[in-house]
């Protein structure tokens, strides 16, 4: 008997320490919840559709009013610590339960201002996470001193709005730009997207795959300034691996000039090499800047003659999940497209049209991620006349239940009367047993039944709200990559106060709620 018991012991102590169940104890410890990409909380048992109703607000952080006031930094929360950053060039670590300090970190002076523009990644001690000067941080998890830091983009735009993952000693992340929606007398456009593996020890560059080629001069633009192409396909999403096959899948935006390389695009690469396993490019094409959506385009948008000016990024972070007997990944694309595809030949099993293709802006289809609870995959889309929470078979892409957006979200509350306001999720899924988690542009964050689509609870964050660091702030829009629910150990974490976000003269919030 104390043999088999020390055999069961072992194999325990083994299994935990597996990366399949390095955080078991219910933390959600990166953007995307586990390499999955699931979105998904499994271990959460005190939350339920039973109970989800009573949530009440437990504390909040307010951020202070400054040169850039939208949130774009989910949290990640292990043990008793969260982690994120905020629009003021500051990382913070704070008591999960409480919101009491524990640390701050100052990020050091860059170019241009610089702040946390995607969701932290805790791993092996240290916190990754990227900025909006093209940086890529390493902290010490206890004390927050730096580890180390990379430039991983010097171009005049770039940006990290993907998240990192971590896995195998290496921390994967891609990188995007705002080049685009430059000034027309900008020399556009100069920036090509990439995906990077950097060593998690010492973040030394360990490949990087680019996914257009090297842009070349070509003339330039009706006012004189110079033109190249072909640019772009930034990496905005996350990516996700899978650790059987040492696969890494992301996906790509459009060309700002020309037409070439791995636009609108799933990518499968060797997570050890970078190596292209296969591609799945599902626009034809697509070029576009921010010009195409000024006043006079003509000349300085290169797709309005064609009409392939469509701005249908894959912004979406993949989901990996099993259906049929076949491990199978799918994507969410700005046309309002859920494509899904064979994980390992990249052949298209089923796509669903679940959002509405608004040319030249994408906002009424799908944008950062859906979540997968082992049941249904949650898919929302945004501005799609209305946008709506739906519940798809990952089997077949049947749409097992859908709910739009509450008619009333722009009457009620906070919202009431403000211009911006309109019915949509522009903001990814999150998801615990028995329920589902989505903010909308009308300020209100909301539970549902998952499995009948029913709003079980809504909370206004349009309000002036007291936050534990003396500060009152007011939540806004919730919308983009930072403003995903993070649900753990009891505990449901929201940020609110994107850039399209309602006029305030306090800062955005971070809620905390639980029971």
């Amino acid at each position: 008997m104390l043999k088999t018991t020390a055999l069961l012991t072992a194999a325990l102590i083994v299994l935990t320490a597996s990366p399949a169940t390095a955080h078991p104890s219910g933390d959600w410890a990166g953007w995307q919840k586990d390499l999955n990409g699931s979105r998904h909380n499994a271990a959460e048992w005190r939350l339920n559709q039973h109970n989800a109703g009573k949530l009440k607000l437990k504390w909040a952080f307010s951020h202070p009013l400054g040169e850039i006031n939208h949130v774009r930094s989910q949290p990640a929360v292990v043990g008793d610590t969260i982690y994120f950053g905020g629009p003021d060039g500051k990382f913070y670590a704070r008591n999960a339960r409480t919101g009491a300090p524990k640390w701050e970190f100052t990020l050091p002076p860059a170019t241009r201002f610089a702040y946390n523009s995607d969701g932290p990644a805790v791993s092996g001690g240290k916190v990754f996470f990227g900025d909006s000067a093209g940086r890529l941080f390493a902290l010490d998890q206890r004390t927050g001193r730096q580890r180390w830091q990379v430039q991983m983009d010097d171009t005049i735009a770039s940006m990290t709005t993907s998240s990192p993952i971590v896995h195998n000693g290496l921390v994967y992340v891609g990188t995007s730009s705002s080049e685009n929606v430059l000034p027309r007398d900008h020399a556009c456009c100069t920036f090509r997207g990439h995906v990077d593996a950097y060593d998690a020890d010492t973040g030394a560059l360990v490949w990087r795959h680019y996914t257009v080629p090297e842009p070349v001069e070509v003339g330039t633009w009706p006012n004189g300034a110079k033109r190249f192409e072909p640019s772009g396909a930034g990496v905005w999403s996350s990516p996700v691996i899978d650790r059987r096959t040492g696969t890494l899948y992301v996906g790509t935006g459009q060309n700002y000039t020309g037409k070439g390389g791995e636009f609108d695009s799933l990518l499968a690469l060797d997570a050890r090499t970078g190596a292209v396993r296969w591609t799945n490019q599902v626009t034809d094409a697509d070029t576009w800047r921010g010009a195409c959506n000024e006043p006079d385009p003509e000349g300085y948008c290169p797709g309005l003659k064609d009409n392939t000016n469509l701005d249908y990024d894959i912004g979406a972070t993949p989901t990996l999940f099993e259906a049929g007997g076949r491990q199978l990944v799918g994507v969410g694309q700005k046309s309002g497209v859920y494509h899904v595809f064979d994980a390992r030949t990249g052949q298209v099993v089923w796509r669903r049209q679940l959002g509405s293709p608004w040319p030249s802006g994408g906002i009424g289809g799908i944008q950062w991620g859906a979540s997968y609870d082992g049941k249904r995959l949650y898919i929302a889309t945004w501005l799609a006349d209305p946008g709506k929470l739906f519940a798809v078979d990952p089997a077949t892409g049947a749409v097992l239940w859908e709910t739009p957006a509450p008619a009333d979200g722009c009457s009620t509350g906070g919202a009431a009367g403000q211009p911006n306001c309109a019915p949509g999720h522009g903001v990814p899924v999150s998801s615990t047993p028995g329920v589902v988690w989505l903010g909308a542009q009308d300020g209100k964050f909301r539970a549902y039944d998952a499995k009948i689509g029913k709003i079980l609870w809504t909370y206004d964050t349009v309000q002036d709200t007291q936050g534990v660091n003396g500060l009152i702030g007011r939540g806004g829009v919730i919308a983009g990559p930072g403003s995903g629910a993070v649900v753990s150990n009891g505990m449901v974490y929201v940020h609110s106060g994107h850039w399209l976000g309602y006029p305030s003269q306090y800062g955005r919030v971070l809620l905390a709620f639980g029971l």
